[in-house]
């Protein structure tokens, strides 16, 4: 009866822990990117470049290495992942292109101009894919950290919580300039999150059988991380190219990389 009890506090810690975890770092994210950075969204694009760069290669890629998987198989996974995010794209695109194609054909047909106003960029939906896949592994780590220690697991989760918020401010900006609505990019965020507490589950149930997947899950995360910076973001900014707009993007991607580089040292 004892056994079963503390079988049942360790399962509602992890529960609490990821389901906290995640509303936590999305509201405090959201607070930040609402009320205080809304009007920056174009120029806090560069913040999100260096907050997704610093995350994939400061954080993910490293734990994934120390996870003891092949360098070679690593970065192979890495490629993989860029490739099928490349695919997702042009998937993307093309889906959009022929709903175009069909909105200027109702147009044509009589039935008043073709509505591009909730028009969103395929962004959006890939950072909510990468960012689900590492709140899985979130939620696999606190696992984990409760099966040692209910002490240990809520140290972790603070840890994990403080470590999100800078990279979920991020995501919000990479969400507002794709298009969404401030209320649909808060929602699609607090959905990706409750991936943690699926992690948690996953993690207490088959830990053992779990583990040796978290680093290809944290490749393929830091994956779709790096492509949506490089690929989708960088662009962007090259689109402004005067020497104020440079200097405030080189400050701002070095002031994302360093503030995920201290969330995540920090503990």
């Amino acid at each position: 009866m004892c056994g079963l009890r503390g079988v049942g506090v360790v399962l509602s810690s992890i529960l609490l822990a990821t389901l906290l975890g995640g509303i936590l770092s999305v509201a405090a994210a959201a607070i930040l990117s609402h009320a205080l950075l809304a009007s920056w969204v174009p120029r806090m694009v560069s913040f999100a470049v260096g907050a997704l760069l610093s995350a994939a290669f400061l954080d993910l890629l490293p734990e994934a290495m120390e996870s003891g998987i092949d360098a070679h198989t690593l970065f192979a996974t890495v490629l993989v992942g860029l490739l099928g995010f490349f695919l997702l794209e042009k998937f993307a695109l093309w889906r959009h292109s022929h709903g175009d194609e069909s909105q200027a054909g109702a147009a044509h047909a009589g039935h008043g101009h073709a509505h591009h106003a909730g028009r969103v960029k395929p962004t959006g939906m890939m950072i909510i894919a990468g960012d689900s896949l590492h709140n899985l592994v979130d939620g696999v780590v606190i696992a984990a950290a409760f099966l040692s220690d209910v002490t240990v697991g809520w140290a972790v989760a603070i840890a994990v919580i403080a470590h999100e918020i800078p990279q979920e401010v991020g995501d919000f900006m990479v969400l507002l300039d794709a298009g969404y609505a401030k209320s649909r990019a808060l929602l699609l965020n607090m959905l990706a999150s409750l991936a943690s507490v699926v992690g948690g589950v996953i993690g207490y149930f088959a830990l053992g059988a779990v583990e040796g997947a978290i680093p290809y899950i944290q490749a393929l995360a830091a994956a779709s991380l790096i492509y949506i910076a490089v690929a989708d973001l960088v662009p962007e900014l090259h689109r402004r190219f005067s020497a104020r707009d440079a200097l405030s993007q080189i400050v701002l991607i070095g002031l994302g990389i360093s503030v995920v580089f201290f969330a995540g040292h920090g503990h």
